[in-house]
C-alpha cells in the first residue's frame, strides 16, 4: 500500500493535471488576458481621487489609514501580535542566531507600538520624526499595503503573465546578467512579488545544482529586490507617487543594470561558476508561441480563483506581520543612531564623493540618509523625505537598487545554502549604492530637464 501511494504521488507529481482541472482554452485564454490586465491596471494606472493622483490600491490603504483609522490600528495590531507570536509558537526562534535577533527586535517593535498608542514611550521617541513618524507614515501603510498589493498581485502572477515574460526574457539573461534563462522567473518573481519568494525558488534551484554559486549569488543579491507593494511606500514617504510610473520604471531599469555591473567585478566575479546542466532554449522565431503556450496552460490549471486570492493574501498578511514590528524596532533604532550618533555620519563619508559626482544638492546630506540604508532599506526615504525632489528620487531608488539590508533581506540570504558571507554582501550593497546613486542621479536630471518629475 505505501509503494503504492508512493507511486501515485510520484506520478500525479510528474502528470499534468487531469483534464477535468483544466478550463478550456478560451476560457483560459480569457482568464489570462482579462486578470492580467486587471492586475497591471491596479498597479500601474494612476486614478484621481479626492484631487489624489495614485494607483488604485494605494487608494484603498490611504482610505483604511486615514478614514478607518481606529481599524487600521487595530488590524495593525493584530498582525504584530501574530508576527510576534509566530516565532516562539512555530520554534523558529531558536533555528540560529539571526533568527533570534530578530525576534528580539520583534518583541520590541509590539512594545514600542503599545508605548506610541499609550503614550508611556520616552519624551526623545515621541518627538514627531521618531516613532509618531515611523507608526503612522510607515508601518500603519505598510500593514495595509503589503497585504492589499499581495492580493493584486495574485493577478500578475497567478495566471500566466509571469511564466509569458520568464520565457521571453531567457534570451538576454546569460549575456547580460550571466545567469540561466529560468533566473528570469527569479527576478520578476521578486520585483512583482518579493525578494522572499525569490530567494526561495532561488535556494531551492541552487541546492538541485541548477545554478552555480556565482550565479545563485547574482540573484540573491541582485534580482531578490523588495516588492512593488513596498516601492508604493517609499514612494508615498518621499512625495513621488504624482510620478509613480516613473519612479517604478526607471528603478527597475536601473536595478537591474546595476545588477549587470556587479556581476562582473568583485567579490561576485571570484565566486565558482561551475555548474552542470542541459542547455534549454527555443529556437529562433518560436520563442514568443512557447512564451504563449506556457502562459496559457498556466491559466489553465487556474481553476480556484478564490484558493488563488487567498493564498496570495495569506502570504501578504504573513510578510506584513513579520516585518512590521522589526521595521519600528530597527527603524528607530537607526533614526536614533542617525541623529544622535556620528554612526552613518561616517558611513556617509564613504558615500559623499558619489553624492556630489552625482550633482545631489546637499551631498553629504544625502550621503548620510543613504547609508542609513545598510540597516534598513526604508531608511534613507524617512531621512530624506524632506530633501530636494532630485535627492528624493536618488533616495528611492537606493531604497531598492541596493537590495542588501539588515533588518531582513541579509538575515534571509544567511537562512539559505546560498554561500555568502555578510562581509562580502556588504561589500556588495556598497557596490550598489555607488552605481545606483550615479545612475539615478543622471536619469533625475534628465527627467527633471524633461518634465517627468518636480
Amino acid at each position: 500500500m505505501i509503494e503504492q501511494n508512493t507511486a501515485t504521488t510520484i506520478g500525479a507529481a510528474a502528470a499534468p493535471p487531469p483534464p477535468e482541472k483544466l478550463l478550456s482554452k478560451p476560457v483560459a485564454l480569457i482568464q489570462l488576458v482579462v486578470f492580467s490586465a486587471i492586475g497591471l491596471i491596479m498597479f500601474f494606472v494612476p486614478f484621481t481621487i479626492g484631487e489624489k493622483s495614485t494607483i488604485l490600491f494605494d487608494h484603498g490603504a490611504t482610505y483604511l489609514v486615514n478614514q478607518q483609522h481606529t481599524l487600521s490600528v487595530t488590524l495593525l495590531f493584530l498582525l504584530m501580535l501574530y508576527g510576534v507570536s509566530k516565532p516562539f509558537i512555530d520554534g523558529s526562534w531558536r533555528k540560529n542566531i539571526t533568527h533570534m535577533i530578530m525576534t528580539v527586535f520583534k518583541v520590541i517593535g509590539l512594545i514600542l507600538a503599545v508605548m506610541y498608542i499609550t503614550g508611556t514611550a520616552p519624551a526623545v521617541m515621541m518627538e514627531t520624526d521618531m516613532l509618531p513618524f515611523l507608526f503612522e507614515k510607515l508601518a500603519l501603510p505598510v500593514g495595509m499595503i503589503v497585504p492589499l498589493g499581495a492580493l493584486i498581485l495574485a493577478f500578475l502572477v497567478g495566471f500566466g503573465l509571469l511564466e509569458m515574460v520568464g520565457v521571453l526574457m531567457q534570451p538576454i539573461m546569460k549575456p547580460i546578467w550571466k545567469t540561466p534563462g529560468s533566473s528570469a522567473i527569479d527576478a520578476v518573481a521578486s520585483f512583482v512579488g518579493s525578494y522572499s519568494i525569490g530567494l526561495l525558488i532561488t535556494n531551492r534551484v541552487y541546492l538541485q545544482k541548477q545554478y552555480s554559486a556565482r550565479e545563485a549569488i547574482i540573484i540573491a543579491t541582485g534580482f531578490s529586490t523588495v516588492s512593488a507593494a513596498f516601492m508604493v511606500i517609499v514612494a508615498k514617504t518621499l512625495g513621488l507617487m504624482e510620478f509613480w510610473n516613473v519612479f517604478f520604471w526607471s528603478t527597475l531599469v536601473i536595478t537591474f543594470i546595476v545588477t549587470a555591473i556587479t556581476a562582473r567585478i568583485p567579490p561576485i566575479s571570484l565566486f565558482d561558476d561551475e555548474v552542470e546542466r542541459p542547455d534549454l532554449d527555443h529556437t529562433r522565431g518560436t520563442r514568443l508561441a512557447a512564451a504563449f503556450d506556457l502562459g496559457l496552460s498556466t491559466s489553465r490549471r487556474a481553476t480556484d480563483l478564490k484558493q488563488i486570492l487567498w493564498s496570495n493574501f495569506r502570504d501578504g498578511l504573513t510578510m506584513a506581520a513579520a516585518i512590521v514590528p522589526s521595521i519600528i524596532a530597527v527603524g528607530l533604532t537607526g533614526l536614533l543612531l542617525a541623529k544622535y550618533t556620528p554612526v552613518f555620519d561616517a558611513l556617509g563619508l564613504l558615500l559623499y564623493p558619489f553624492t556630489w559626482l552625482g550633482g545631489l544638492p546637499e551631498p553629504l546630506v544625502a550621503a548620510k540618509g543613504m547609508s542609513a540604508g545598510l540597516a534598513e532599506m526604508f531608511l534613507p526615504a524617512l531621512l530624506l523625505s524632506e530633501a530636494d525632489i532630485l535627492t528624493r528620487y536618488v533616495a528611492g531608488v537606493i531604497s531598492i537598487s541596493s537590495v542588501l539590508f539588515f533588518s531582513a533581506m541579509i538575515p534571509c540570504v544567511l537562512a539559505t545554502e546560498i554561500p555568502v558571507s555578510v562581509g562580502k554582501m556588504v561589500i556588495i550593497w556598497f557596490e550598489r549604492v555607488v552605481l545606483s546613486i550615479l545612475l539615478a542621479a543622471a536619469f533625475g536630471q534628465l527627467a527633471m530637464y524633461l518634465n517627468w518629475i518636480g
